[in-house]
């Protein structure tokens, strides 16, 4: 056992091992604690949510909005019938204990007379993990856990498809295009799509384009809007500083989550979202 492992057990010491169903106070199907974390005692696993790639919003030592995308362990615990629910203080002390002792640190906490919330982070083995535990009344609270990482991008479109697009509605959605965490900073592994673009651009030279930043509606949209602005702005100036095509071909524009392409309730709509379209002038 990993001593990281070892030094937050006594997390979940007092658990007591029950034989036979529990009724309705048994952990949900398919449900598991999150591998940081052991459950406050006397609780059981209401619900579970796992993906493994979405985007959440945190805050940050100011209590401003951040947000951090990755894979994705979300769980709700309610306490067992019979068993005197904790504060909700207790409950968010023993988690701010369990990842100091693990080299984490306390972000944030906002505590209300009915309520608590506290943010975490801990960076270990190249990996980052932020996470927010939330109780209300102490009979119930829930464990959000979010690994930061960037997405796998399995479909990159090419020049001949973009083209397709263009002529057929006037406008190609590009999804191979990355950008370091809220910021306009292109990630070298949006290359393949900056080339398939600069392709498109010198064997049609007559197209004029509009670059399109695009967002998912998760946070605020004053913020989107600028930030796409921004992300579009950086792709035209990768456009035009490495691959040399004349800037009056192109206009970059933001608008945040104002054109989605998808239902921004699910994850796999809010991915859809997060694009940069190219729009025929």
């Amino acid at each position: 056992m990993s001593e990281w492992k070892k030094t937050i057990g006594w997390l979940g010491a007092a658990l007591c091992v029950m034989s036979g169903p529990v009724l309705a106070q048994e952990d949900a199907r398919n449900c598991r604690d999150h591998p940081l974390f052991t459950r406050m005692p006397g609780f059981y696993l209401e619900e579970c949510r796992e993906r493994d790639f979405e985007r959440v919003e945190f805050v940050d030592e100011k209590g401003g909005d951040v947000f951090v995308e990755g894979k994705l362990h979300w769980a709700k615990y309610s306490v067992k019938k019979g068993t005197k629910p904790p504060t909700d203080l207790r409950i968010l002390r023993n988690y701010q204990n369990a990842i100091k002792t693990i080299g984490g640190v306390v972000v944030y906490e906002k505590i209300g007379s009915n309520y608590g919330s506290t943010y975490l982070r801990l960076s270990q083995a190249g990996k980052t993990y932020w996470v927010v535990v939330s109780s209300s009344g102490g009979e119930r609270y829930e464990l959000t856990v979010v690994e930061k990482a960037g997405m796998v991008q399995d479909v990159v479109a090419d020049a001949k498809s973009l083209l397709s697009d263009i002529q057929a509605r006037g406008h190609a959605s590009v999804y191979g295009i990355y950008f370091d965490f809220d910021k306009a900073d292109l990630k070298p592994e949006s290359e393949p799509a900056l080339k398939e673009i600069a392709r498109l651009l010198q064997e049609n030279k007559g197209l004029r384009l509009y670059v399109v930043g695009h967002t998912d509606n998760v946070g605020n949209l004053d913020y989107n809007m600028k930030l796409s602005n921004e992300r579009a702005g950086a792709v035209m100036k990768a456009l035009v500083t490495k691959y040399r095509i004349a800037s009056d071909r192109l206009k970059a524009y933001g608008v945040g989550s104002l054109a989605p392409v998808a239902s921004n309730t699910t994850d796999e709509g809010r991915a859809r979202n997060r694009r940069v379209e190219l729009v025929e002038q």
